[in-house]
């Protein structure tokens, strides 16, 4: 790995309408080693935007990874999830599922429009982090993202 690449900060996009869980997530990431820059959307319909480069987001940078929230307003997160897979410019994207929802239906369906990992968000701060911390360690540190 080149030295410009060391030091290009990892992109993460959050799509998360829960702003305490949107905080959770920033908290989480501010004690990395690694330099991770992440952007926040609230919904599907900004999250496909931001992906696009439309209107607003038009200088958006092209994410690394997305963590992806399922239950979404406007376009929900399978909706999403299936965009981004389908799209010629965006499926190789590695999306992370971060949702509270442990339903087998929502697994299944997530695995089956190509999510790279599915993960329940706990309850508790604690954990919370934890998960966060991990999701940073195995895609940041260990696995070698494609290239935009």
């Amino acid at each position: 790995m080149s030295l410009e690449l060391a030091i290009m900060p990892i992109e993460v996009l959050l799509v998360e309408d829960n702003p305490g869980d949107a905080q959770l997530t920033r908290i989480a990431l501010e004690d990395s080693k690694i330099s991770i820059h992440l952007n926040v959307v609230e919904d599907g319909v900004e999250a496909m935007a931001f992906l696009r480069k439309q209107e607003k987001y038009a200088t958006a940078a092209h994410p690394d990874i997305v963590l992806l929230d399922l239950n979404l307003p406007k376009k929900d997160g399978r909706e999403v999830l299936a965009e981004i897979k389908t799209d010629v410019n965006l499926r190789r994207i590695p999306v992370v599922i971060l949702t509270t929802s442990q339903a087998e239906e929502d697994i299944l369906k997530a695995y089956n429009l190509a999510a790279n990992c599915y993960i329940t968000k706990p309850v508790d701060f604690d954990q919370f982090v934890k998960i966060v911390q991990s999701i940073e360690n195995f895609w940041f540190a260990i696995v070698k993202l494609p290239p935009e």
